[in-house]
């Protein structure tokens, strides 16, 4: 990477366009054939590969994997999810494809679009790809397309580092960009050793090249190998496949039936995509309606604050706050309100943090830029006098909505008023035991239940859940008193723009209150604190806080104060076969929650996750358990 490209920020291909063909100045090569590029994809990959039949056989809630090493324009991957809609039309089936690609040098959004634009049979597809294209900055990045159909898991930096971070099997690989002239020995049998250690029986492979030594190193790992005519001017290519073995694993199905105690953001995110992929989901929660406890202001922030420092910690935060955007996309005209979020920084601590984040860290302007204090008035509609952060894709939501609208799915089954009293394992299944005799039986358990989760969620004897409530109080600003924002600002207090006459604006941060309802003396502190940050807001409204409006939630926060999503540690009978943690988000639910329910949906259903082993490792369930410190 170049001395000027700080991370994370990838270092962007550079184009030359002859006859409407992309090539690289880097590498000097083109991206597709001048001959027919799409013909040639679909002959080296797609039939070599014999896919149409692979694909037209899977069952109807099976999963394909299929693995490439460069990604390019996108050219292999919209040919592939061209064939797998032919060869799979039914919008009810629940299969899924699951396509993973590696690019140290991704293509810009506008060179994206104009490569794609040489084939128009592909371009609902490719305008999709390129609505969902991810912002340009290191690490894994999932796409959800075509209803849920098609995921995409694009892996911006280099191969090698791709293969050893991600978690999958493939069915089937596309060897593009293998130019064995420019990679020396010791990087090609690397390579093609994690070829084979992402492999399993009746894997089969594709590639252009027909060199010897790659054939030599390939069937080395245990490809059977063969060259076959190459295509147009190109006279050979190679083919191979890995033997199939009488014990070869069958492939995962997904669980009959799920119950998720919880929803709250998350439960209810999780259940709605478990239910696109065809799993029947049980929703359950002890208040009238979803969306009753943290999840029930009428306003929320979707928001991250990144790491000085891009390590482990901020690349999660980074990916779950690209993804929420993205997945939320499609309820714009609901709960959604993509108005663009600034960042302000109000004390002498966070403006030197600030300066010290400007100067280690390049994010594209797609995910946040500095602007100056008359250019954040100009976005804001309000005078603003400091320098601030610019997110141009965040925004704020209606979180109750939020929740309503995600559990509309026929294979979600909602039960409120239902308050769990114990949780039992019969027989294989998990039985939740509720009010008058009600019985819930599922074969899969999550618990999703905020700050309730520890009290529920199962353990082996003798453990605790390192999870905590925080209070947390809003106050509700009326438009006709305050001088509002146009867009969301965040500082020590967050104000969102305003809506039906109202904005919110909070919240505490109440480490060891547990008072229930709304107090004056944390409306006060919200206020003071606004007026601090924004003096132009001019909060005129009644002069006795006790005439204001507000809301008490308890957020459910861990001890590293990251999110936890994965499996209870099976050390005993009754933590282990199917039960898991969705919970853990803090104040930052909305942006957590998509990312968090997508990583673990896969998980249960035993799908390539979408989060590479680093992060999966943080999120990791089994680290909130231990033993209380009296008996160790």
């Amino acid at each position: 990477m170049p001395s000027n490209v700080l991370p994370p920020a990838m270092e962007t291909a550079e184009l030359i366009w002859r006859d409407g063909v992309p090539e690289s100045t880097k590498f000097g090569d083109v991206y597709f054939s001048r001959d027919d590029g799409l013909a040639e994809t679909r002959y080296v990959f797609i039939e070599r590969n014999h896919l149409p039949e692979r694909f037209h056989s899977l069952g109807a809630y099976g999963h394909f994997v299929i693995a490439e090493t460069g990604f390019g324009t996108g050219l292999n991957f919209l040919a592939t999810w061209s064939e797998w809609l032919k060869q799979r039309p039914s919008e009810g089936d629940h299969a899924i494809l699951h396509f993973i690609s590696v690019e140290r040098y991704p293509l810009s959004r506008a060179d994206l679009r104009k490569a794609l634009e040489s084939w128009p049979e592909l371009a609902p597809m490719a305008q999709e790809l390129i609505l969902h294209y991810p912002p340009l900055i290191n690490g894994t990045h999932r796409l959800v397309l075509a209803g849920g159909r098609v995921r995409l898991t694009l892996y911006l930096g280099d191969v090698l580092d791709a293969w050893d971070d991600l978690e999958f099997q493939a069915d089937a690989w596309f060897l593009d960009g293998f130019a064995p002239s420019l990679n020396p020995d010791m990087w090609l049998e690397t390579a093609i050793g994690m070829v084979r250690t992402h492999s399993k029986p009746g894997t089969t492979l594709a590639t252009f090249t027909s060199v010897g030594r790659v054939r030599r190193a390939l069937a080395a790992e245990g490809f059977a190998m063969a060259k076959v005519a190459g295509f147009g001017r190109k006279r050979e290519m190679l083919i191979g496949k890995l033997p199939v073995t009488e014990n070869a694993p069958p492939q995962a199905h997904s669980p009959q039936s799920v119950a998720i105690i919880g929803a709250g953001i998350a439960g209810a995110t999780l259940a709605r995509n478990l239910a696109e992929r065809g799993v029947p989901v049980i929703l359950v929660d002890e208040a009238p309606e979803p969306g009753s406890g943290a999840s029930g202001n009428a306003q929320g922030a979707l928001y991250a604050k990144l790491g000085v420092d891009y390590n482990d910690q901020t690349e999660l935060a980074a990916t779950a706050l690209a993804f929420s955007q993205r997945f939320y996309q499609r309820w714009e005209t609901e709960f959604w309100h993509p108005t663009g979020l600034l960042q302000l920084a109000s004390t002498e601590q966070e403006q030197d943090r600030q300066r010290r984040f400007l100067s280690r860290n390049r994010y594209p302007d797609d995910v946040l830029s500095q602007v100056t204090a008359g250019e954040a008035s100009e976005l804001a509609g309000i005078p603003i006098h400091r320098e601030a952060l610019w997110f141009p894709q965040s925004g704020w939501l209606q979180p109750a909505m939020a929740c309503n609208t995600l559990i509309d799915h026929p294979a979600i089954s909602a039960m409120f008023d239902f308050r769990v009293a114990s949780i039992r394992r019969e027989r294989g299944q998990w039985v939740l035991h509720g009010p008058n005799n009600q019985q819930i039986t599922a074969a899969t358990l999550i618990i999703a239940a905020g700050h309730r989760t520890a009290s529920i969620a199962p353990r082996a004897q003798g453990t605790e859940l390192r999870l905590k409530p925080i209070r947390g109080q809003v106050t509700q600003l009326r438009s006709e008193s305050t001088q509002l924002p146009q867009v969301v600002i965040c500082g020590t207090k967050y104000l969102n723009p305003p809506y039906n006459g109202y904005a919110i604006t909070g919240a505490t941060f109440d480490l060891h209150d547990n008072t229930p309802f709304p107090t004056l003396e944390s409306h006060r502190e919200n206020l003071e604190q606004l007026a601090q940050l924004l003096p132009s807001v001019n909060i005129s409204g009644p002069a006795d806080a006790s005439e204001l409006q507000g809301r008490v939630a308890f957020r459910c926060t861990t001890h590293d104060y990251q999110p936890a999503a994965g499996a209870c540690p099976a050390k005993d009978e009754d933590c282990a076969n199917g039960a898991y943690l969705l919970t853990g988000f803090g104040s930052k639910g909305l942006t957590w929650a998509p990312l968090m329910a997508e990583y673990l949906a896969d998980r249960i259903c035993g799908h390539p996750p979408c989060l590479n082993r680093r992060l999966s490792r943080r999120v990791d369930a089994e680290r909130l358990y231990r033993k209380p410190l009296t008996d160790r």
